[in-house]
């Protein structure tokens, strides 16, 4: 065990803020959003999306991801500060669990993740702009179809835990810190009352137990928010809004590496606490911009 591992486990939690006012229309909002409502660096929210190309279409939805949507349908958006993508290959998916999961049907469904962090504060005006987006994007026929979205969802961010305390990157530098793995865990639970106990126990004992001496720096905590009722069409309606957490646990190791020792018996560990289910757990690897890495892996 390493000197940074034997340190306290660090929780942080979203400070409070405020919604900005509605500025100008027309070019001139630009100048006045500069100056006005929150613009702090941390994370309030996640666009968190599990999706599945259809069979024969891998390398056509991962260019047209690549090329196009990662840009033009998420980190040219406002308020988008960071994003990166993430890919299961089969042998990664046979490692997910549970075998019959909530989430994804059947288990192994859902290759390529992708995640991104939107500034605390500015969840409304950011859903505005791309339900807009998406929509014109739609129009000008510049959205793949040969793909299914199995766990797609905005996220309120409740909580981060830190293996090494205050030492090593925050949270808002996730997601472009050179982290090897990640491990995408949603936990279910009977209602809203008994996830903000899970919430509690899973900051208070069970991550920091976890995360001590493991591969894993860091753990995030989200919560699903529903989509606006004029989202895209192909995009369902978000499930779990008031039951489920979702768990990004970002690993500084391969997750193939240690991954029967650092999750083992995790879903007992979880149901023992009589707080809720895991649904899914599934490692991921970071994909490699502009290339096809990993596309001849995932069947």
């Amino acid at each position: 065990m390493t000197a940074d591992s034997e340190r306290t486990p660090e929780v942080t939690t979203p400070a409070a803020t405020t919604a900005a006012p509605t500025p100008a229309a027309g070019p001139a909002a630009y100048a006045e959003l500069a100056a006005i409502g929150p613009y702090g660096v941390h994370p309030g929210h996640a666009l968190i999306t599990m999706v599945e190309p259809h069979p024969g279409h891998e390398y056509a939805y991962n260019r047209w991801y690549e090329d196009d949507h990662y840009i033009a349908g998420a980190m040219a958006m406002p308020w988008i500060f960071a994003g990166r993508r993430w890919v299961a290959t089969r042998e990664l998916q046979l490692l997910r669990r549970p075998e019959k999961s909530a989430v994804a049907q059947p288990v192994t469904a859902g290759c390529y993740l992708s995640t991104y962090w939107i500034t605390a504060g500015r969840y409304d005006e950011h859903m505005k702009w791309t339900v807009g987006i998406n929509k014109r994007l739609n129009r000008d026929g510049r959205v793949y179809r040969d793909r299914t979205h199995v766990f797609t969802a905005f996220q309120e961010h409740l909580a981060t835990v830190y293996r090494d305390g205050a030492a090593g990157p925050r949270d808002f530098h996730a997601l472009d810190h050179p982290y090897a793995g990640l491990v995408l865990e949603v936990i279910d639970t009977d209602g809203p009352e008994r996830r903000d106990a899970l919430l509690e126990w899973l900051c208070a004992r069970h991550l920091p137990r976890r995360l001590a001496g493991s591969p894993a720096a860091m753990v995030t905590l989200f919560r699903p928010t529903p989509l606006p009722g004029d989202r895209m069409p192909y995009v369902r309606q978000v499930e779990g809004v008031d039951t489920r957490l979702t768990l990004l646990w970002f690993l500084q190791w391969d997750p193939r590496d240690g991954w029967t020792g650092q999750f083992a018996g995790l879903e007992e560990e979880v149901a023992k606490a009589g707080l809720g289910r895991v649904e899914l757990l599934a490692p991921f690897l970071p994909t490699v911009p502009g290339t096809d890495r990993y596309v001849s892996e995932l069947r």
